[in-house]
This record gives structure tokens, C-alpha cells and sequence, in this order.
């Protein structure tokens, strides 16, 4: 299982305008194996950007880029890991080809393939293979979310795993020089520091008080 990063790459979502996911894999009907519609899957991201990542300050940089729109969502429609590869590679070129400005990071969030956790984490290697391959080590990093995202030596339940905590499973495509320029080390030490602090005073029914579609802990109160 992942330790905790000293960098605040695990916290750092940002937000770009509905209009700008991929309107291939849109869809507003739900799968016939009661995935939810793609979205569902993308308004309740951005609820969990909204109230949890720029809500809670869990990343001091997140709010910029989610007010001037610059993330690119992606809903992959893929159901094995070998289709969720091809759409990270496509994902990984699109990104390094856009300028900044225009978009600053990608989440890709794939509700339909990587539902556990240790599947999930074992994944991580293919997908720095999958950045290697693209040629973009150095320029480009993915950081992850998952449902049930858990650190090493934690138990399940631990209210400090919340900060690497999505809705759906979710890989975050982020510019390696945006990360050097937003922060240095000694300051993103203190981030992800102050992010633990906040979970442990917010607690599981602060968490819950949110209203934020977490699978790990339920359907927030009065959604069912």
C-alpha cells in the first residue's frame, strides 16, 4: 500500500467546464450493471473538489484552476485494465500537447474497471510504465484516488486515507513543472501535514456532514 507523499500531488484536482469532457464518453443513462451515468460520475467529482479538496483546503492551489476552468474530464468507458491503458496513453499526449493555459491537468476517472483497491494500487506500476512509454517521464506524473484508498499501516477506516478519497476511481494527470513551481519540498511536507491535522479534527461524521458521495462510508444522508 502507498505511504503518505510529501508531495501535494495527491490532493491537487483541479476543474475545468463541463463542456470540455470528452463528449464521446458522455452519457446520461445509467449502465446495465447499475454503473452510474457518466454524469452522475462527473457531478459528483466535482461536488468532492467543490466541498472536500477546496472546501476543506486540502490543496491551496486547487481553487485557481478550478475557477479558471483549466481541467480536462475524461469518464472512461473502459471495463479492463488493457482498454484503461490505451485511454491514459491518449490522455498523457493530449495534456503535454495543450498549452497550460488552456488546460492544466486531466482526471480521469474510470468507474468501471479498478474497483478494488489492491487492484488498483498494484495497477500504479502499468501506469508508470504507460507515462515512461508515452516519453513523458519527467514532464508529466499521475497521481491517484480511490473509493477506498487506504496508506500503509492504517486501518480501513482510518479518517486520514478521506484525503486521497474520490467518488469513483480516479487517475489525476498533472505537469511535473506546475508542481516544482507551486511548491517546494519543506512547503509541501507542511501540506500534506496540515491536510492529515484537518482530517483527524473533521472527523467521520464531519466527513459524513460534508454531503459528499463517498462509496466507502455510504450515500450521504437522504440519498439512497
Amino acid at each position: 500500500m502507498p505511504q503518505p507523499n510529501a508531495a501535494c500531488t495527491e490532493a491537487r484536482v483541479d476543474e475545468r467546464d463541463r463542456a470540455q469532457m470528452d463528449a464521446s464518453t458522455q452519457s446520461n443513462v445509467p449502465g446495465a450493471d447499475g454503473t452510474p451515468s457518466d454524469t452522475a460520475v462527473l457531478d459528483r467529482t466535482r461536488e468532492w473538489l467543490e466541498k472536500a479538496v477546496i472546501g476543506l483546503n486540502l490543496c491551496p492551489f486547487a481553487r485557481a484552476e478550478h475557477l479558471n476552468r483549466r481541467i480536462r474530464y475524461r469518464v472512461s468507458a473502459s471495463e479492463d485494465t488493457g482498454s484503461l491503458l490505451v485511454e491514459l496513453e491518449e490522455e498523457l499526449r493530449q495534456l503535454a500537447g495543450t498549452e497550460s493555459s488552456q488546460c492544466e491537468t486531466t482526471l480521469l476517472i474510470h468507474p468501471r474497471v479498478l474497483g478494488d483497491f489492491f487492484d488498483f494500487n498494484l495497477f500504479q506500476s502499468e501506469v508508470a510504465l504507460c507515462v515512461q512509454r508515452s516519453g513523458l517521464e519527467g514532464v508529466l506524473q499521475v497521481a491517484s484516488f480511490h473509493p477506498h484508498f487506504r496508506f500503509a499501516g492504517t486501518e480501513a477506516d482510518d479518517i486520514t486515507n478521506f484525503t486521497n478519497r474520490a467518488p469513483y476511481p480516479t487517475l489525476h494527470l498533472l505537469r511535473e513543472e506546475s508542481i516544482a513551481a507551486a511548491a517546494g519540498p519543506e512547503e509541501s511536507e507542511r501540506i500534506v501535514e496540515r491536510n492529515l491535522e484537518t482530517l483527524q479534527r473533521l472527523g467521520p461524521e464531519g466527513w459524513k456532514a460534508l454531503g459528499i458521495h463517498t462509496p466507502s462510508m455510504g450515500p450521504p444522508d437522504g440519498e439512497r
